[in-house]
């Protein structure tokens, strides 16, 4: 089947070009930290730092760790989350956004997204550094607890800044629901805690990030967490419906939810019908609620959760419906290669325009946790659809 040769050339891909080239050329050895890109040449930018690219990658090489990879990620993984906290970490105990490449704070403001990946990080490290579990248990406790004191939402979820900055967005609770599930099964974190929030933003994300008329998940919204005045309330990220659907998937295997399911359906069904361009077999960027194209551009990270949601979606299904998902996955995967076709293997395009031809811009590191996510998911999944048969 072609999506098992798929899943064998990525992953030697990623073992033996992506995860040796980030670790070399990735990582800055001298100041520390994870840089933001790397160009087309193989070179390393001097691109100023979001910081959310250092637990990402500090995610990516746990990960790979933890899978066994052979290459050296435990340097990286624990000078990154040093270089995390030395950098970005403010008084008032959340992350601040932005460095420039010599690790000078340019922009300290708080960001729920960032705080989100925070989390991730500290779940997969307690993974793979046992001696370091309860350090971790002990700072993930303390930024859900600073979260839920400062940046409650009074009906559900979380607010940005006081007074709250709008528009609301869904995105940051998308992550911050992912960092919930790596949590509640991480060994020795607060099991309770960490599931009730899950469950909360799964219900906010069924009730009112999910239109119930058409089924498409939203991105922004008033702070009654009603949709957003103007074009901004309308706007349905592609990406966004297969990667709710799929970790809303990943949810309801764990609750038993059925309506999670039917939900996470009618969200890929948005995401494959109308937002994957038909001449090009891509996923593309925005739509408004009318699944009309606002911005046929293409980036990489939509292909990967293209890729993650139909192959989840084939492991819960048989027959013909499962091949239809099989099909899919492997029309994401082509997609996802297309990116990947360039003069230093292990970097990335990260944005095709309408016609075809790729933006010339050096890979982002912050696709790395999407696309490393994606090739250990469709691994898992062909594993355990393989192991029925």
């Amino acid at each position: 089947m072609d999506i098992l040769a798929l899943s064998t050339e990525l992953k030697d891909w990623l073992e033996n070009k992506a995860l040796p080239l980030w670790r070399e050329r990735g990582f800055d050895a001298a100041g520390g930290g994870f840089v933001e890109t790397i160009d087309m040449a193989g070179q390393a930018t001097r691109a100023n730092r979001r910081s959310r690219v250092q637990p990402r990658q500090v995610y990516c090489f746990a990960e790979a760790g933890r899978r066994g990879w052979g290459g050296d990620w435990k340097t990286v993984a624990e000078a990154g989350l040093a270089y995390f906290d030395r950098v970005y970490l403010q008084p008032d105990g959340f992350y601040g956004a932005l460095a420039d490449a010599d690790g000078t704070l340019i922009d300290g403001s708080f960001d729920l997204y960032n705080q989100a990946f925070a989390l991730l990080s500290f779940a997969y490290m307690a993974q793979v550094f046992p001696e370091r579990r309860d350090e971790m248990i002990t700072r993930s406790n303390g930024l859900r607890q600073r979260l839920e004191a400062s940046y409650k939402h009074p009906v559900a979820g979380f607010e940005e800044d006081h007074p709250p900055r709008l528009p609301l967005g869904s995105n940051p609770h998308m992550h911050l629901f992912e960092a919930c599930l790596a949590s509640e099964v991480a060994e020795g974190f607060d099991q309770v805690a960490w599931t009730n929030l899950a469950d909360e933003i799964a219900v906010l994300a069924m009730d009112s990030f999910i239109d119930r008329e058409t089924g498409a998940l939203r991105e922004f919204f008033d702070h009654d967490w009603q949709p957003f005045t103007g074009e901004k309330g309308r706007i349905v990220e592609p990406g966004h419906q297969f990667e709710w659907a799929w970790l809303l998937l990943r949810w309801s295997e764990r609750r038993g939810d059925a309506e999670a399911i039917v939900k996470a359906r009618r969200l890929f069904n948005v995401g494959e019908q109308y937002g994957i361009s038909e001449a090009r077999d891509v996923a593309v960027m925005t739509l408004l609620d009318d699944f009309s194209v606002v911005d046929p551009v293409a980036r990489l990270w939509p292909q990967t959760e293209w890729l993650k949601a139909a192959i989840r979606f084939a492991t819960l299904t048989e027959g013909e419906e499962q091949a239809r998902y099989l099909r899919s996955a492997a029309r994401a995967a082509h997609a996802l290669k297309r990116f990947l076709d360039v003069p230093v293997a292990g970097l990335w395009r990260d944005k095709q325009r309408e016609d075809g031809t790729f933006v010339d811009e050096p890979a982002p590191a912050s696709s790395f946790y999407h696309i490393l996510c994606a090739i250990y998911e469709l691994e898992d999944c062909l594993e355990a659809i393989g192991s029925r048969q």
